[in-house]
């Protein structure tokens, strides 16, 4: 299993580009950031100052979407960052969540999202595409770096069958085995009937992970957690129902209690709109505990597929959740030996 980090760009930066060494020094290979220019930073001239003042550790957002940003100027911006950290980019990408509903938009239209991902995975590792009935490409892409991959966020069936057809792994927002197992599923089926190696799709999933003995206190420093995935699990229901033929009421029923949700407390804790999150919600949907008890979901997760487990850096303690990945979990679970 990789293991990644998703630190908000929130100002100041010198404290974003802090815990991307550290993390870093830690043995993480991934540092994943936001992309919601108005809830916080602009965070591509972030990347690129991280790109240089970071020597191992792979880079990008998790996630992006070709809404907010024309595709072409996307795909360009990660080829040039590509360029700029030799090499070093990943990115995630999905239709909008708080990037375009904070400014009053909705999220792309699952067509146009899977024709916008397609052109953008190929043009930006300099393949010559059609878009607009024109043909473009980045000229200047260096063909000796490798392919950034693109991993697609989903939840609903629509969403996972554009990551089989045109991506190169599933972003999974929860840390449920149940429900990542049949997101799963569902992509590779997608992928396979498109007449690709569902193999190939790569697993990555995203979850807050608190690493202590208060259970009590990890719980409450990760209620935003799942009040954040219901922005997408309501969507869900109101195109599928609630009734587990299309998306499995392990995903859909806890929404039911939900009141309402503020982006202006996006992905911070003691967020209001979470007070609707059970206990049994919270141990589901992240990683908490003791390291051992974090050991022992991560290697769970790793028997099921999971190919990289991206920890959200937004609860308290970030610095002990870095050094306690670093000196307990990823020596013993690491793909490769940090």
């Amino acid at each position: 299993m990789d293991f990644g980090v998703t630190v908000l760009p929130d100002p100041p930066f010198s404290r974003w580009l802090e815990l991307i060494q550290l993390a870093e020094r830690h043995g993480f290979g991934y540092a994943w950031t936001y992309d919601s220019p108005v809830l916080w930073q602009e965070s591509v001239p972030m990347l690129a100052v991280a790109a240089r003042e970071t020597s191992t550790i792979r880079l990008g957002q998790f996630v992006t979407n070709p809404a907010t940003r024309d595709p072409t100027v996307l795909a360009s911006a990660y080829a040039t960052l590509h360029d700029l950290s030799d090499g070093r980019m990943a990115m995630g990408v999905g239709r909008g969540d708080s990037a375009v509903r904070y400014i009053g938009r909705q999220p792309m239209k699952v067509a146009e999202f899977e024709r916008a991902c397609a052109m953008v995975r190929e043009l930006m590792n300099g393949a010559e595409v059609e878009w607009n009935d024109k043909q473009l490409q980045l000229k200047w892409v260096r063909p000796e770096l490798p392919r950034i991959p693109m991993w697609v966020a989903g939840y609903g069936p629509k969403a996972l069958a554009v990551a089989g057809r045109v991506g190169d792994g599933v972003i999974i927002q929860l840390a449920d085995p149940e429900i990542i197992q049949w997101i799963m599923d569902t992509a590779r089926r997608a992928a396979e009937e498109a007449g690709r190696d569902p193999a190939q799709l790569k697993c990555i999933v995203g979850a807050p992970a608190h690493i202590s003995d208060d259970l009590a206190d990890a719980r409450e420093q990760v209620r935003w957690f799942p009040a954040m995935v219901s922005n997408h699990i309501v969507d869900l229901i109101n195109r599928y129902g609630a009734d587990g033929s299309a998306v499995p009421k392990a995903l859909t029923d806890y929404v039911q209690a939900r009141k309402f949700y503020d982006y202006n407390e996006h992905s911070r804790v003691g967020a209001a709109h979470g007070e609707f999150v059970t206990d049994e919600i919270c141990d589901r949907f992240c990683v908490l505990g003791t390291a051992k008890q974090a050991k022992a979901k991560l290697q769970e997760l790793a028997s099921i597929g999971v190919d990289q487990f991206n920890v959200y850096l937004m609860t308290h303690g970030q610095e002990k959740t870095l050094q306690s990945f670093g000196d307990e979990i990823i020596p013993e679970l690491a793909a490769t030996p940090a």
